[in-house]
């Protein structure tokens, strides 16, 4: 009975590492996350996230997303070439560039800037808004991006409901590495329901706690926009298709 009770809890073990394993394997981290300080349960919690979102091969094969972000900057995202066009409502400038390099065109009030030293810190602040706006559209898809590190807190209450919490930190990586994050995710559904922003990493206090609801599907993957609070990305769009000039031209 005692070899056949340890051979049951070996077959459990078993089991449950290859299913950590196959998860892994369907959405494996970038070169750079922190895997040897992400604990393995934190790295759980975000693979099913990635799959309650529509899963990674689906999202890696999404390819047009445009938004508007804080009703402030209208996007539109190549996310297979990397490549933006941001419309900055506020001051009437529109970017063209790429993230993966220093291409960059950028025409203020219909005059094309030309000097490379404008242009330079101009592709540096399209870069800074991309990382930001991109972020608050895409975040739950990034949770094993290079310079994550995470770690699972356990379960808590927030605003009546039991979420498991999931905490990213960040080494070296983006504008802001000290920043801290704790999500919110629904037990049964897998799905970030809030998000907290704590702008230094040692405060005990967030700075922020924001739904992340009104998902929709478009495509084969969800996001959500429109959020109750006003706040993040709205009018999300997908797209299979679109034309070239959007990156290359200002008209």
């Amino acid at each position: 009975m005692k070899r056949l009770i340890f051979l049951l809890a070996l077959a459990l073990i078993i089991s449950s590492c290859e299913t950590r394993k196959s998860s892994s394997i369907g959405n494996p981290p970038m070169e750079g996350f922190d895997l040897a300080h992400s604990d393995p349960a934190a790295i759980e919690l975000a693979d099913s996230i990635m799959l309650a979102m529509g899963g990674r091969e689906n999202w890696d094969n999404t390819r047009f997303i445009s938004w508007n972000a804080f009703g402030r900057r209208n996007w539109v995202w190549d996310k297979k070439m990397n490549r933006i066009r941001i419309e900055s409502l506020k001051d009437s400038i529109i970017y063209l560039a790429s993230i993966n390099s220093d291409e960059v065109r950028v025409q203020v009030k219909g005059q094309e800037l030309k000097e490379p030293d404008s242009l330079k810190k101009m592709l540096k602040k399209a870069k800074s808004m991309y990382f930001n706006d991109m972020y608050w559209l895409a975040m739950p898809y990034k949770l094993k991006d290079s310079g994550v590190t995470l770690k699972y807190l356990g379960e808590d209450t927030l605003k009546g409901n039991r979420y498991n919490v999931l905490q990213l930190m960040f080494q070296e990586v983006g504008d802001t590495p000290e920043n801290k994050y704790k999500l919110y995710v629904d037990v049964k559904e897998k799905l970030v329901r809030y998000w907290s922003y704590y702008k230094d990493s040692r405060q005990d206090t967030a700075n922020f706690t924001l739904p992340w609801d009104n998902y929709q599907k478009y495509g084969n993957i969800l996001l959500s926009g429109d959020r109750t609070g006003g706040r993040g990305p709205k009018n999300v769009k997908v797209d299979e298709t679109l034309p070239d000039k959007l990156f290359t031209e200002f008209q």
